[in-house]
């Protein structure tokens, strides 16, 4: 047995205060009548019962006792209820390149992305999450997992420092998503691929067939801006500069969209291009991804308690009961006075 709201046990602090007050309220009752007349006199003129009032005493604090039980819900007897979890596969594949440090989406693209992500976690409905980190090369950061909380930490790790090798491997970064999905079902399964689409490399029209032949749906997130911007980066003594080529000049981040629209396009996804107000990730899970199948992502047994609250609450009534027909005493009528 256990109690679903313990903390109302604090209320039979003021059952146990009136209990005090009631017993020092009746024996103080009893002394100031025996200062007006003496006990023998007492007795002749009522039939003065001190354990009737005594007993009304007890039912009545029993029954607040039984009450407060009743608050704090005991339960005991279960039943196992399987509980099951349906949702979808998501995966989103994040560009760490340096190109992702841009400015034309404050504070920047990277920083902009992983914010998106959060909000987006916040919207999903029991679905799967993992994370998949590149640049010039990919690797699965966080495996698909119903625990938020750790998605969060490995999102929170994403830099361009974890991928030392430089440029955009978009084809490698598909096909390690695609190989991170578990089952074969189609329609459940979503890869959100958010980068600015520069310096391709690698062989990307074998990734998009293999995401086809997987049932892989995959909706791209443009980031950045066509006419493009300079890349600001911390050198080692802390000091922000930006790119420049071999000329001196500085490297402007353009965002490829040409690309990025062929790869949903041909998966059956949706592209959007981010905003100053965000990266549309709500709207494309929300009206998109939340009306794919769902399938069952976990199983488990769970123990149904019964609630019992019903047997307290009527042994109160019960006691209010007894109290209420429950006499302490009544005045002698004068016949009875004589009598005695």
């Amino acid at each position: 047995m256990y109690f679903e709201k313990l903390y109302y046990i604090h209320l039979l602090w003021i059952v146990i205060a009136l209990a005090v007050f009631l017993f020092y309220r009746d024996r103080k009752r009893s002394a100031m009548l025996e200062k007006f007349a003496s006990r023998e006199m007492l007795d002749k003129l009522t039939t003065r019962s001190a354990g009737g009032r005594v007993l009304k005493i007890f039912l009545f604090l029993f029954g607040l006792t039984f009450l407060v039980l009743a608050l704090m819900e005991p339960k005991w007897g279960y039943t196992w209820e399987e509980m099951k979890r349906e949702g979808r596969d998501i995966i989103v594949a994040v560009d760490v390149s340096r190109s992702m440090l841009a400015q034309d989406i404050a504070p920047n693209r990277l920083e902009r992305a992983k914010r998106a992500i959060l909000d987006l976690m916040q919207i999903m409905q029991g679905d799967r999450i993992g994370l998949v980190a590149f640049a010039g090369s990919a690797f699965v950061q966080c495996p698909l997992t119903l625990d938020y909380g750790a998605a969060k930490m490995f999102l929170s790790e994403l830099d361009p420092s974890l991928i030392p090798k430089g440029g955009t491997q978009i084809g490698e970064a598909i096909i390690k998503s695609v190989n991170a999905f578990e089952g074969n079902e189609r329609n459940t399964r979503a890869l959100i691929l958010i980068t600015d689409g520069e310096n391709l490399q690698g062989d990307l029209d074998n990734a998009i067939k293999m995401a086809k032949e997987k049932g892989v749906k995959i909706f791209c997130i443009g980031i950045g801006t066509p006419s493009g911007s300079p890349i600001q980066i911390t050198d080692e003594k802390g000091r922000k500069t930006y790119i420049t080529d071999r000329n001196g000049n500085q490297v402007l981040s353009k965002l490829n969209e040409e690309t990025l629209q062929k790869i949903a396009l041909e998966t059956g996804g949706a592209y959007a291009q981010a905003v100053a107000s965000g990266l549309e990730l709500d709207a494309i899970y929300t009206k998109r991804i939340a009306n794919m199948d769902t399938k069952e992502l976990d199983s488990s047994k769970k123990k149904h308690y019964e609630h019992r609250f019903q047997w307290p609450l009527c042994a109160a009534f019960f006691c209010f009961f007894l109290q209420s027909v429950v006499k302490d005493g009544q005045k002698k009528s004068a016949k009875e006075g004589e009598a005695a």
